[in-house]
């Protein structure tokens, strides 16, 4: 499988406004001013990597509409058997580093970690819980209109006396 990495050097869409185009990209990436600096400081950045065709198409399509011109780079296989590697058991998987800050982790050894496809659901599913079980032998309904025990008793009301009161 193919994968594909998004990388920024600064480059707008021919006629886009740069004020706009980094409000775009803030809010699509929600960065601060710092960050924005650096997105368009005009190094080559990977914006993201490990995707797909179909991804990749959409992380393109998304960042053209909000005025940023980048490109979608094939990735160079970057998966090799370590059988041929000296210190590794056969069958294990090593990633060969792009960049020098990759290359720090060269020798980290992750055997239980597995690659999916974009989108996958990665937590486990939980089974559903049992329902509980209710005696309803008790209850009963009652017809319409019936007396549910909600009905309060009516009160006496208090007339004051006002007979000592005159108008003038």
């Amino acid at each position: 499988m193919n994968l594909y990495e998004i990388v920024f050097s600064g480059q707008l869409i021919p006629g886009a406004q740069p004020e706009l185009v980094q409000s775009n990209l803030g809010k699509l990436f929600q960065a601060d001013a710092q960050r924005l600096a650096l997105l368009f400081s005009g190094r080559r950045l990977v914006l993201k990597n490990n995707l797909d065709a179909e991804a990749a198409e959409k992380y393109r399509s998304t960042l053209e509409r909000a005025g940023a011109l980048v490109e979608v780079i094939a990735m160079p296989g970057a998966v090799e058997s370590q059988a041929s590697s000296h210190s590794a058991e056969p069958g294990r998987l090593q990633v060969a580093p792009r960049d020098v800050y990759m290359a720090a982790f060269v020798d980290v050894d992750a055997p239980d970690l597995q690659l999916f496809e974009v989108g996958s659901d990665l937590q486990d599913q939980k089974p559903a819980p049992p329902a509980p079980t209710l005696d309803l032998s008790g209850l009963s309904v009652a017809p319409v209109g019936s007396d549910m025990g909600q009905a309060t008793e009516p009160q006496a009301v208090r007339v004051p006396d006002i007979s000592h009161l005159r108008l003038l």
